[in-house]
């Protein structure tokens, strides 16, 4: 026992479970324009099967050949913009995501210097817009909460736990979070990281 505590005495913790997690990667596009950065947002094209006509950032689920989540986040910005790795500047990454539903998500934020070169995927983007910067660092989301039920299996082994089928499960719930801009609606996975990236560049205080 203690042969084996040495060996991993350096040992580099990692997530319990994280092969059985899904993937993904988030490109937060920034835009100058005139005197102020915009961020840019995609609509997803309404034909598709998952989430047609959500507004969204460029991303997708990482491939076992990409190299790193960055390369994907690469990889998902170039099919969906049309654009190339010299047309992005600046990429930095965000705080990663897990959530209850087995998912991680590794958000990186960067700069499109070439906006002229945009050409959208219309085999996954409906159209693309464009929000001020300014407009997401002076508002506040709305936020609202998502409760989840606990419903054990029929089976469940309520008599070999203490309080049997009258045990106290903890409720737990999701913030959910809205920003509105003109006709726009930017909510769920996509408001979350946008929160996050506006949280980082205050607290760093960097001037955008």
């Amino acid at each position: 026992m203690e042969n084996i505590f040495e060996k991993y005495a350096n040992r580099t913790p990692s997530i319990i479970d994280e092969e059985k997690f899904k993937k993904y990667a988030v490109f937060l596009p920034l835009i100058k324009k005139e005197e102020d950065y915009h961020i840019l947002f995609e609509i997803r094209a309404y034909h598709m099967r998952r989430q047609p006509g959500e507004i969204c950032f460029p991303g997708g689920k990482i491939d076992k050949s990409d190299i790193d989540p960055k390369y994907t986040a690469y990889r998902e910005t170039f099919e969906e913009l049309g654009i190339q790795q010299n047309d992005i500047t600046h990429i930095f990454p965000l705080d990663y995501m897990m959530n209850s539903f087995g998912t991680m998500i590794y958000p990186f934020a960067g700069i499109i210097k070439n906006e002229e070169r945009i050409l959208p995927n219309p085999a996954e983007v409906a159209k693309v817009f464009t929000v001020p910067l300014s407009f997401f660092k002076n508002t506040e989301p709305e936020c609202y909460k998502i409760n989840f039920k606990v419903e054990p299996e029929k089976n469940f082994p309520f008599h070999s736990i203490t309080g049997g089928e009258n045990y106290n499960w903890q409720i737990r719930h999701m913030d959910e979070y809205f920003y509105y801009y003109k006709d726009y609606t930017i909510w769920g996975l996509t408001a979350y990281i946008l929160k996050n990236f506006i949280e980082i560049i205050k607290k760093e205080n960097l001037k955008m």
